[in-house]
């Protein structure tokens, strides 16, 4: 059976103060209400000045860290940026690529999204991999198109063994942040999709085992009828994550 998977991406928020607070407090909560977490995976996102401390913290727990991002080449003349050598010899085995706002801000594409896959493999990092379509492309009837093009130049270059360092979320874009709501119906739908298109690449076993996100604008009303949906695998929660009591009533559902 597959694990419920609750990822928290914070994203560029948070001061080293309430990073660690947050964490500390979160397994403070976790602890003292006794809430259950063993059939689920939890993984929490902070900003890169605070992985190192956050891992630290974790130690000794069931909870995992996973960075934000990271670059496409291991070491080099890139001034600002994070490399998978570099997260690797922190002790962080987990990185989000692909994200929504990668994709639209830093104009991150496919080329480069299979690039940054390799190297996160080569450093043995599990992936969580992020597709979605936008508003135009899903008012086109493209979305299934388009989902299955971002997996194909990407996710599917790599081998049936490697499946087992990956993780799938699934970003409506048009629904995040434009008042637009994704129904259950359209969320299940295309992470049935997305397994078929699995289905088709490495067959029944891995289609069973991969574990598929939905990064809908997750909050604590909704959490539990997503979570509930056959293909629905659990959540990566932005905004929602942030406040302590919401992102602990949808680890619970």
């Amino acid at each position: 059976m597959r694990k419920k998977v609750v990822i928290a991406n914070w994203k560029m928020n948070y001061d080293f103060h309430e990073t660690t607070s947050f964490i500390r407090n979160f397994l403070k909560i976790v602890f003292e209400r006794k809430i259950n977490h063993d059939n689920k995976e939890i993984i929490l996102s902070p900003s890169f000045p605070f992985l190192h401390i956050s891992n630290q913290i974790l130690q000794g727990t069931t909870l995992n860290i996973a960075a934000q991002n990271i670059h496409q080449s291991d070491k080099g003349s890139y001034t600002g940026e994070v490399s998978a050598f570099m997260l690797k010899s922190l002790g962080i085995r987990k990185v989000i690529l692909g994200h929504s706002e990668r994709r639209k801000f830093f104009f991150e594409k496919n080329d480069l999204l299979s690039k940054k896959i390799k190297m996160a493999l080569k450093y043995s990092l599990d992936i969580i991999f992020c597709v979605g379509e936008s508003s135009l492309e899903r008012s086109k009837n493209k979305q299934f198109e388009v989902i299955k093009s971002q997996l194909k130049e990407t996710v599917f270059h790599c081998s049936s063994d490697e499946m087992k360092y990956f993780y799938i979320a699934y970003e409506p874009i048009w629904a995040i942040g434009t008042g637009k709501t994704a129904t259950i119906e359209q969320a299940q739908t295309m992470h049935e999709f997305i397994r078929s298109l699995f289905f088709n690449k490495y067959g029944q076993s891995i289609s069973d085992e991969i574990s598929i996100l939905y990064g809908g604008s997750i909050n604590e009303l909704n959490a539990k009828d997503l979570f509930n949906q056959k293909d629905i695998d659990g959540g990566l929660i932005g905004r929602s994550s942030l406040e302590m009591e919401k992102f602990l009533k949808i680890v619970q559902s």
